[in-house]
């Protein structure tokens, strides 16, 4: 696939090309084809890495008024974690357009998930050094933010803690969770949990583990309350 297709996939439209292309290239594929003018990404890696946590911080900052610095920190880390960052290029299928050696790609390099978090961070970089910051944030509203909002980074945060200090802190009242009903097979099981407050159902959540529905029915029932 070719870097004009990822500029139409993207709808973006860098205006010099050869950044765009030293993003997606592999120390591999340069120290493969010396008599090319090429550049690895490791130098847009480094800087990707400082626009995205700014990026992230700033979100986080405006849109999570009520968490605190501690909070803030472990949700921002579970959004720019290597395993945050290769799921979001695997989304854009970044890996089809990874300039590769022939033993990196022989040895499976191209889903490597270490080589697509780089390449995730190349971009950015890459991105920000053609486009500015505001085009980066664009960017990142269209492909990472929406996924803090719908709670998939929900398991680096206690929100059962937050609804239980809030609880008793305004309302003074009991905070109890039912598994309201499980579904599929032993091996791949979906609890649906209901936060019980006061003895009314509050927030519902469903999870792959008993724990990770009860803490997205508490992060529901704090949405309820506006306060996450």
């Amino acid at each position: 696939m070719t870097i004009s297709e990822l500029e139409n996939q993207l709808n973006i439209t860098f205006n010099d090309h050869e950044l765009l292309r030293q993003a997606f290239t592999h120390s591999s594929y340069v120290n493969e084809h010396r008599q090319k003018s090429s550049s690895d990404n490791e130098r847009l890696e480094f800087l990707g890495d400082a626009v995205l946590e700014l990026g992230v911080s700033q979100y986080l900052y405006r849109q999570k008024e009520r968490l605190a610095e501690g909070d803030l920190t472990k949700l921002r880390a579970s959004i720019v974690c290597e395993a945050s960052l290769e799921e979001f290029a695997r989304e854009l299928n970044f890996g089809e357009y990874l300039l590769l050696g022939r033993g990196e790609e022989q040895t499976g390099g191209r889903n490597r998930p270490a080589l697509l978090a780089d390449v995730f961070e190349a971009f950015l970089g890459a991105l920000y050094l053609d486009q500015g910051f505001d085009v980066v944030i664009q960017f990142l509203q269209k492909y990472v933010y929406p996924k803090i909002t719908t709670g998939a980074f929900s398991h680096a945060m206690d929100y059962k803690s937050q609804l239980q200090e809030y609880v008793q802190k305004q309302r003074n009242h009991s905070v109890d969770y039912v598994i309201a009903d499980e579904n599929g097979p032993s091996h791949d099981k979906e609890f649906v949990a209901q936060v019980i407050i006061n003895g009314y159902s509050s927030g519902e959540g469903k999870g792959h583990t008993k724990k990770e529905a009860e803490q997205r029915a508490a992060k529901n029932a704090l949405d309820a309350y506006d306060l996450e």
